[in-house]
């Protein structure tokens, strides 16, 4: 299988349940070579952004990433920016944007990017790994088009 054919099935059939989502996630995290990752929709420009699929977020944590405040977090940073989020060490470096609770995840490199179609905020797309990683250019703009994709498949 490619690396989005599993993307290209889901678009197919539309995401309109939690196992789309979540296979969805599922096909960006193997295309990415990353464990963990989110989806969060926008429930509206002014947020705040809720969860739709997850994985290798600890329980102790799913109470904050359910719902995300506009501007709070990684994710919130990137749907206020609608710009891409990078963190190449969270465990050492909060960037400024992740709350410290984000470290009880173990991620290190983390990368979220909005989902916009055209201008209208659809979501944020997020993947980590356990690692310190810098994500490249190539990488980056490979998952705004997934992204970008993405926000196309959102009703």
């Amino acid at each position: 299988m490619s690396e989005f054919e599993a993307i290209e099935k889901v678009r197919m059939g539309g995401l309109r349940e939690e196992e789309d989502w979540e296979a969805l996630l599922d096909s960006v995290l193997a295309a990415f070579d990353c464990p963990t990752g989110t989806v969060h929709t926008a429930s509206s420009a002014e947020g705040p952004l809720i969860l739709q699929a997850q994985r290798g977020i600890p329980e102790e944590l799913m109470g904050v990433v359910t719902e995300i405040p506009m501007g709070k977090g990684i994710a919130g940073a990137a749907a206020a920016n609608r710009d891409a989020v990078q963190l190449c060490n969270l465990q050492e470096d909060l960037g400024g944007v992740a709350n410290p609770d984000a470290r009880k995840t173990e991620v290190s490199g983390s990368l979220a990017v909005p989902m916009l179609d055209g201008e209208e905020l659809k979501g944020v797309l997020g993947i980590g790994k356990f690692e310190p990683y810098e994500f490249g250019e190539e990488e980056t703009e490979k998952l705004w088009a997934v992204a970008e994709m993405v926000a196309r498949m959102t009703t």
